[in-house]
């Protein structure tokens, strides 16, 4: 049997090293206050609860984001109130009450810039099984996928370090001001039916590069808990766009696109998952046929004609039909499906004759056909409702116009309007992720991933 003397040890010891490590004093007089005979911390985690996270609550924090897009990263200095508070609270009110005193979340400070091109064709390579092996590697350069993905993760790094300096010069905020980054990683395969997702990230450098804390890998522990480890953001937009008032559905159109449905007086679980491709398939098509990397405002496929059989075609894709909980990624939806899919079709129907605008005016139609066909379930006509978009994709507004047309019993707008701009909206959520982790409260919604309990994500990197 084990020694119960040892164990207490062992407990002192632990809450004594970390309490030391994050500069909370003389870590053995502390915990020799908490751990006497007199208290009621009864277990280690009692007593992490009553010192090391609740200093975590009010503070600031950088939430980092790079999307299945690709394009770019984003970076957010933050500041969460009290109002912000763990999740059970959110989900009994919303956050956004009009009798608040303070907003629960203030944006101080954004900054973001595109990746250097290697990386980035890196990356995108890593994203399909063997794509590297297309490379013909450079001096030094790795010669086999595993060693590219150990070359990413530390590049990758090296590269949301320099953003997150360059945010802070800017900003003219000490790194010591933060209390930690939540940094996502670049997600270069997302398996949930064979209970895995890869995240790519070397959070060390990025704590020693910066001098803060780095909250990172948020998505294993939700999948190690039965769930899909995505999307995770919903958790945030309940905290933070939640309302009694009516149903508001939150869309992000990134690479993916993704719904997070509010219920009206948090009655009903809230809803989220993934409804397809969205930017990752209209940026890829724009890269091949023209020289810009995305449609600017969507007028590219708006010069176009949706081609009605390759939409029937497309949206045959069985992901599009699968129940809820479900989550999806490049894995799914790539170029190379898409030319896959225009072989098929050229095949069928070689009387058609269409142009590459016209395939871009199509792929625009089955993101947004897609989405709102989700959304409406959830939306009845005789029901304030309104459909708040966010990512990249509400800058399009070829295709803000055809989600309209498609959600005829809704608004549609940006998040503009609930006081968060639509590009910055990602980033904050990990931000406000990474506070959920420094807090110990939980940062996932088994109703929307279908995890069988809320758990505490991510992995943290102490400066």
């Amino acid at each position: 049997m084990t020694n119960p003397a040892s164990i207490a040890d062992t407990e002192h010891n632990a809450i004594a090293d970390l309490l030391m490590n994050n500069g909370l004093g003389n870590g053995s007089d502390d915990i020799d206050d908490l751990t006497d005979d007199n208290s009621n911390y009864a277990t280690l985690t009692d007593a992490l609860e009553q010192t090391v996270f609740e200093s975590f609550d009010d503070g600031l924090y950088i939430g980092m984001m790079s999307g299945t897009s690709l394009d770019g990263m984003d970076a957010v200095i933050c500041q969460f109130s009290n109002d912000m508070a763990d999740k059970e609270t959110t989900n009994k009110e919303s956050v956004s009450n009009k009798d608040s005193t303070q907003p629960p979340m203030q944006l101080l400070a954004t900054y973001s810039q595109d990746f250097p091109s290697r990386l980035r064709e890196v990356l995108l390579a890593l994203c399909q099984p063997n794509g590297v092996n297309q490379f013909v590697p450079e001096a030094d350069e790795p010669t086999s996928e595993l060693d590219w993905f150990g070359w990413a993760s530390r590049e990758y790094a090296e590269f949301a370090s320099e953003v997150v300096n360059t945010l802070l010069q800017q900003a003219d905020i000490d790194a010591e001001s933060v209390l930690a980054i939540g940094c996502h990683g670049q997600t270069v395969r997302h398996r949930p039916q064979m209970g895995f997702s890869l995240q790519l990230v070397d959070a060390n450098i990025i704590a020693e590069r910066t001098g803060i804390s780095v909250v990172s890998d948020f998505r294993r522990r939700d999948m190690a808990v039965g769930g899909q480890g995505a999307p995770l953001v919903p958790a945030f937009h309940q905290a933070l766009f939640g309302t009694s008032d009516n149903t508001r559905v939150i869309l992000n159109l990134g690479g993916i696109a993704n719904i997070t449905v509010l219920p009206a007086d948090g009655k009903d679980q809230v809803v989220g998952y993934d409804t397809g491709p969205a930017n990752l398939l209209l940026d890829a098509w724009t890269a091949l046929h023209t020289d810009n990397s995305y449609d600017a405002g969507g007028a590219w496929a708006q010069s176009g004609k949706i081609i009605e059989p390759l939409l029937e075609q497309l949206l045959a894709h069985p992901f599009f039909t699968q129940p809820h909980p479900k989550s999806t990624g490049r894995e799914d939806f790539n170029l190379a499906w898409l030319q896959d899919e225009l072989q098929t079709f050229d095949q069928a129907s070689v009387y058609t004759r269409y142009s590459s605008a016209d395939i871009q005016a199509t792929l625009t139609e089955l993101t947004a056909i897609s989405a709102s066909a989700q959304i409406n379930n959830f939306i009845t006509t005789d029901k304030n409702s309104s459909v708040s978009v966010c990512g990249g994709g509400a800058l399009n507004d070829y295709l803000m116009t055809r989600l309209q047309a498609h959600l005829p019993h809704s608004t549609v707008m940006t998040t503009d309007h609930l006081g968060l701009a639509p590009t910055w909206v990602e980033a904050v959520a990990f931000a406000w992720l990474a506070r959920q982790t420094l807090m110990g409260e939980t940062g996932n919604l088994p109703a929307v991933t279908g995890a069988n309990k809320g758990v505490v994500l991510g992995q943290v990197c102490f400066a």
